[in-house]
């Protein structure tokens, strides 16, 4: 296959991961939402790392994973960015099942921009003039909104932005595959959340009855739903790599905004629309600036 040929399946892979988080992946967890955001970060956790166990035996990556956990370094650093995605995933499932669609996506625009500095300041990444000027308008944005109105601090969409560009960084630092990677994250995870399912159950708050096979199988479905645009976003990035994929990643926050206002009648106030527009300029600069470097 050609590099055009590559390029161009990356860009296609990649737009169609940022459209299943951006679009199908807001359906379900919405559709399933009924179920109460503690129970579907339970099965979300649970399925995934099923789903991942399945397709390591499947595609007989347990060679890879004991070498992976033979190092020290990369256990230590799977542990805190385990941590971290469960910090995300559990709030963005709280954003969506409480209507703050539009606050997660706000996450999700400022993080390419916090991921730019973090490069930056940890890595000594190149930073251009117009970068500087994008991480500026968006640190001016979070800082209105924070001050426009003390009572609705946007701490959903930090917390997600902040969540997902620290764990972007963490797994930098380490040569590990990303299926594996979040397999062994998983699997930290877990006990957690069979101690969670288990007070679940004894509460009988639960959903997930064996009474209601139907429902049983609409649950476990969060595994796929986790796990499939990732493989299509992270097969994007080898094809096409971290750049053009980081402008097609725009899918999905945008996508999240539109349904959460249109489809979803979410609230957007004054403070909230003059802070997006502040964002969506600041990655107009940067989109810019990156097509004339490239």
């Amino acid at each position: 296959m050609s590099k055009n040929n590559n390029f161009n399946k990356g860009i296609l892979l990649t737009a169609a991961g940022s459209f299943w988080w951006g679009f199908i992946g807001v359906i379900y967890f919405k559709y399933i939402a009924f179920a109460g955001h503690i129970e579907v970060v339970i099965h979300r956790c649970l399925w995934t790392t099923v789903m991942l166990v399945l397709t390591s035996i499947i595609f007989s990556k347990l060679n890879k994973i004991k070498n992976v956990i033979k190092d020290k370094k990369n256990i230590f650093i799977l542990f805190f960015s385990g941590i971290l995605i469960f910090t995300n995933w559990a709030v963005w499932i709280y954003a969506v099942s409480t209507n703050r669609l539009i606050d997660a996506s706000f996450g999700y625009f400022i993080m390419p921009i916090i991921s730019i500095f973090l490069g930056f300041f940890f890595f000594k990444e190149r930073l251009s003039f117009k970068g500087k000027i994008s991480i500026l308008i968006v640190s001016i944005s979070i800082l209105f909104l924070i001050f426009s109105d003390f009572k609705s601090i946007p701490w959903v969409g930090l917390i997600v932005a902040f969540s997902w560009s620290f764990y972007n960084l963490l797994r930098k630092k380490i040569n590990v595959e990303t299926d594996i990677g979040l397999l062994i994250e998983s699997l930290f995870i877990l006990p957690i959340i069979l101690i969670a399912f288990y007070f679940v159950v004894q509460n009988n708050v639960n959903d997930f009855d064996i009474s209601n096979p139907f429902l049983m199988l609409i649950l476990i479905l969060a595994g796929p739903m986790t796990v499939i645009p990732l493989y299509l976003y992270v097969r994007g990035v080898e094809l096409c790599g971290l750049g053009p994929t980081g402008m097609i990643f725009y899918i999905t926050p945008t996508l999240q905004f539109l349904l959460g206002y249109f489809l979803y009648n979410e609230p957007l106030n004054l403070e909230k629309l003059i802070s997006f527009i502040f964002i969506w300029i600041a990655v107009f600069i940067y989109l810019k600036d990156f097509y004339e470097n490239n």
